[in-house]
């Protein structure tokens, strides 16, 4: 398959620019396989399109304000992005720099500590932080929120609490699995009331998730590295939901990943490590039974992974209802409920 098979037209003031005032006031659309047409609904009513004995399963990463402003010693300006931090000291990140620095070089921070370059990987670069504190108390000290590339302002104080999830605790990721936005305490207890259960996964999302597919060949494109971790609890969870006859939700795109990277012939197994899955039509799903997400990218591997669920086709008719009925797209957008045929 071809990337610009996943092409679709978006009007550019469908990108959702910010969160809404209510967590749960997004709009929903509901894509049944077994239903004759798509539901315009909201995301508060997402408790009565479950059944009693399904169980939805999180991602509990947190996100770090991973956005750092700097400057080389002649006087350029840096920004840094951090993508994963590999140590108390170090991180690979991204540099926003007019010329790249050598291996040695020095960035000055707002603090008047500093970062060295040690080392770089194609794109990325490995720095140490020479500051007295870890890196994740600096991160909290002179960081930004990373709010993604195609919301076009700078972070403002809400988005501390917006672009993170309500039951994010496993601090690590630099953009936010933003299926999970959508949800408050009051929808968690509605979930709970109508017999949902719920379970965690962590996935730390990288910098990586907005790289373009570069390639056409599909089977040419190579994933960003990113790591996860599935624990025997939620795998007893699954297994105990399955054997009653209940389905597993993933919620959001970073769930499916990390599931099927636990999965091997067909069983999950407990799992903590990195994976570079690369999900799009062909590929057979074992460890899920329906999808929660946010509307994608055109041509994105995150249209592809939810296109591999039901088929493309039906994916991008889903996108183009969605583009006439004014739904909110990507991170700050409204949502869509996927439930493939064998749900």
């Amino acid at each position: 398959m071809k990337k610009s098979d996943f092409d679709f037209e978006l009007p550019p003031e469908l990108i959702a620019q910010a969160p809404l005032a209510e967590r749960s006031a997004s709009r929903l659309l509901l894509l049944d396989a077994s239903a004759p047409e798509l539901q315009d609904r909201m995301f508060r009513e997402l408790p009565q399109m479950l059944r009693p004995g399904d169980l939805l399963v999180f991602n509990d990463t947190r996100v770090l304000p991973a956005r750092l402003f700097g400057h080389k010693s002649t006087g350029g300006a840096v920004e840094i992005l951090i993508e994963r931090v590999t140590g108390a000291h170090e991180a690979t990140v991204q540099l926003g720099v007019s010329k790249k620095p050598k291996v040695g070089g020095r960035i000055e921070l707002a603090d008047g500590s500093h970062a060295v370059v040690l080392g770089r990987d194609e794109g990325f670069f490995h720095l140490r932080f020479e500051a007295p504190e870890p890196l994740e108390k600096l991160l909290l000290k002179l960081g930004e929120m990373p709010l993604p590339p195609y919301i076009a302002r700078h972070p403002d104080a809400s988005d501390l609490e917006r672009y993170q999830t309500v039951y994010a605790r496993e601090p690590g990721a630099v953009a936010a699995p933003t299926a999970g936005l959508h949800f408050d305490q009051a929808t968690l207890d509605a979930l709970r009331e109508r017999g949902v259960d719920t379970g965690y996964i962590t996935l730390h999302v990288g910098a990586g998730t907005f790289q373009p597919v570069r390639e056409d060949n599909l089977e040419d494109h190579h994933m960003h590295r990113e790591w996860l971790n599935v624990g025997a609890h939620l795998i007893e969870q699954i297994r105990r939901t399955r054997a009653a006859g209940g389905r597993v939700i993933a919620v959001g795109t970073t769930v499916v990943r990390a599931l099927e990277s636990a999965s091997k012939d067909g069983q999950l197994h407990p799992f903590a490590g990195e994976t570079q899955i690369f999900i799009f039509p062909g590929y057979t799903f074992t460890s899920i039974d329906g999808l929660l997400t946010n509307f994608h990218l055109p041509q994105s591997t995150l249209l592809m992974l939810v296109s591999a669920l039901v088929g493309r086709e039906v994916i991008l008719d889903a996108y183009r209802h969605a583009v006439a009925e004014r739904y909110r797209f990507f991170s700050y957008g409204d949502a869509m409920l996927i439930l493939p045929p064998r749900a």
